[in-house]
């Protein structure tokens, strides 16, 4: 399938999350939505009352929160789905800890162990898929974000000879739409989001955030703060991969 990805997302930006998730569900039946949040819940609840059956995978990373196990497994019994949980590569997680510990991320940055984590089985994933389904918002993140398409295409995941298409639903609506829609539906939700945590990530990963802050800087508070990105999405900085995309699987 060859798309003209500039004028499809020009008419798509006008368009509703429903009808965009309509379109990327007619045109892909090989498409999966990436959960993790309440951005993508909101996604699943919209997914499935246009295909039951649709497509649904997450990362596993071995340090999320006890809630967090807790709220994917209420999203599985709440829409009847089979949710793909993807995990890490044992020997590339046995490796990292032994030769760094536990914590190395506090001493040099976040991506190497993001990289073995999340993109590595990332990657794995979405080179069996032609398109995938994120729950990215353009103002979730300025520094990295904020110039992010509502369908684009996606060469940092793509395998080789192959075209992987992304679709951005919720690009144009901010975290009080997306809330809206949760309460008005009645959409599971994390119980950490009533704790003060905003972006939720991995335990040792992330915090609840003050006043005034932005919603992401919970995540790897101790890191520049307009760079809150693990690697899932290097194509929205700049179009550049991130380093962590060159592990090995």
């Amino acid at each position: 399938m060859t798309l003209n990805f500039v004028d499809l997302d020009a008419q798509l930006q006008k368009s509703s999350p429903f009808t965009i998730m309509e379109y990327a569900l007619a045109q892909f039946p090989n498409i999966a939505i990436s959960f993790s949040g309440a951005e993508d819940v909101a996604l699943i609840d919209i997914a499935t009352k246009i295909r039951p059956d649709v497509g649904v995978f997450c990362l596993d990373t071995g340090r999320l929160h006890p809630e967090t196990y807790q709220f994917i497994d209420e999203v599985r019994r709440h829409y009847q789905i089979t949710i793909d949980v993807l995990s890490p590569n044992g020997e590339a997680v046995r490796q990292l800890v032994s030769q760094k510990g536990l914590f190395s991320f506090y001493e040099d940055d976040h991506k190497e162990c993001c990289g073995i984590r999340k993109i590595a089985p990332l990657r794995t994933k979405l080179h069996t898929l032609d398109a995938w389904i994120t729950g990215q918002r353009r103002d979730q993140s300025p520094g990295t974000r904020a110039g992010i398409a509502v369908i684009e295409d996606d060469k940092t995941f793509a395998r080789p000879g192959a075209s992987l298409t992304k679709f951005n639903p919720l690009a144009n609506w901010n975290s009080q739409e997306v809330w809206d829609y949760i309460r008005a539906y009645s959409v599971p939700f994390n119980a950490l989001h009533e704790r003060g945590f905003t972006s939720i990530g991995c335990e040792p990963c992330t915090r609840p955030i003050g006043p005034g802050q932005h919603e992401r800087e919970g995540r790897w508070w101790w890191e520049e703060a307009t760079k809150k990105e693990c690697g899932l999405h290097g194509g929205n900085i700049g179009g550049q991969r991130c380093p962590a995309l060159t592990l090995p699987l």
